[in-house]
């Protein structure tokens, strides 16, 4: 027996190729990176949650279905009788579902560039070709570009973010809706930040079979929990449900998400008020020398500067840690992407970044 094995001769390449998703510390900073809303739940509904955790009965297995999960999630989130509902642990293990079911030899995977960074990584998880359009240098969508990718390439899928991430604008819905007629496979729109749009797609699941409609509940203030959710036609997600993982959202995540949800202003005025400091913050950007501040539908700002690594690296210094995607693409260039805040967080960031600027 051999007494030492060569990782790099038995993982795939393509794999050994990444670097695995970078979560950086953010312990004694003020955290604007990750697009979390920065409010707690009220001290009512946390003492309620409070005695749901402690009867749970976390020695059983979940609800597989999660029944009564799915029931409030229809109800809260308005999703049309005749749609079907599959829960999936955050997005992303939605997205690797699709992946997964449709990665047959010569599939591809589509997106725009740049966008979520997911969609390029599933499609290499999964063993699919990805296949990505550039956005125009506003961000918006190039439809001869893809129009012109999809009667090339014809792809499985294509994965739209609506608003897209990480320029934060919405989409277009008559470019969208072209895309979603000329593809010949499915297009799945991410609506993880609808709560900040007041736009969706949602009216049109009936309308076009080949759409399905992704969300996420980690935005919405419950990001610690995990859950996601597809909605589509029974004929797609019957069979995406056989590659489910048995017991993927687990017995907290079921109570607690199904408690959060049932007080739905609540959440409508906490997003209500990350809309409002949103205006506040793009507003202060646009006021600052040598900053380029773009149009935001979500609950984050993307801006320009002159000098993004040296300006990310002054705000940590100031204990504010933002997201830099400066050379993750090149209309990214210079870019740096903040999440909106408390309203004394928002201030703080502002106040390091007219001092990382002067």
């Amino acid at each position: 027996m051999p007494n030492s094995y060569d990782s790099n001769a038995i993982i795939r390449p393509e794999v050994l190729k990444l670097s695995a998703y970078h979560v950086p510390p953010a312990s004694g900073m003020i955290k604007l990176d990750a697009m979390e809303n920065p409010y707690a739940l009220p001290i009512t509904l946390r003492d309620e949650i409070s005695c749901l955790v402690a009867d749970a009965p976390v020695n059983r297995y979940p609800d597989a279905g999660a029944a009564a999960l799915k029931a409030t999630l229809r109800q809260a989130l308005a999703i049309p009788d005749e749609m079907e509902v599959m829960l999936g642990n955050g997005s992303d293990e939605i997205i690797q579902i699709i992946a997964l079911a449709l990665a047959k030899p010569g599939a591809v995977l589509m997106s725009v560039e740049p966008a979520f960074a997911m969609f390029r990584m599933i499609a290499t998880f999964t063993n699919i070709e990805y296949v990505g359009v550039q956005l125009k240098p506003d961000f918006s969508l190039d439809l001869d570009a893809i129009l012109a990718a999809i009667d090339e390439h014809r792809p499985a899928v294509i994965f739209l973010a609506y608003p897209n991430n990480p320029s934060g604008n919405l989409f277009d819905t008559e470019t969208v809706l072209r895309i979603i007629e000329a593809t010949p496979g499915i297009v799945v729109i991410d609506e993880a930040y609808h709560a900040f749009a007041d736009a969706s797609l949602i009216g049109e699941l009936t309308k076009y079979p080949n759409l399905l409609l992704m969300r996420t509940l980690s935005k919405l203030g419950l990001a610690g929990l995990r859950l996601g959710l597809l909605i589509g036609r029974e004929e797609w997600l019957t069979h995406l449900e056989k590659l489910r993982l048995p017991y993927n959202v687990g017995v907290i995540t079921q109570l607690v998400a199904d408690a959060v949800l049932k007080h739905p202003d609540m959440l409508l005025a906490q997003a209500a008020t990350i809309k409002s400091e949103r205006s506040n913050m793009l507003k202060q950007l646009a006021g600052l020398p040598n900053v380029t501040v773009f149009p935001s539908d979500a609950n984050f700002v993307l801006f320009r500067v002159n000098n993004a690594d040296q300006v990310f690296a002054t705000l940590k210094q100031h204990n504010v840690l933002i997201k830099n995607l400066n050379g993750a693409h090149t209309l990214l260039t210079n870019c740096l992407r903040v999440t909106v805040g408390t309203p004394e967080e928002n201030q703080q960031f502002y106040q390091a970044l007219q001092a990382s600027i002067s």
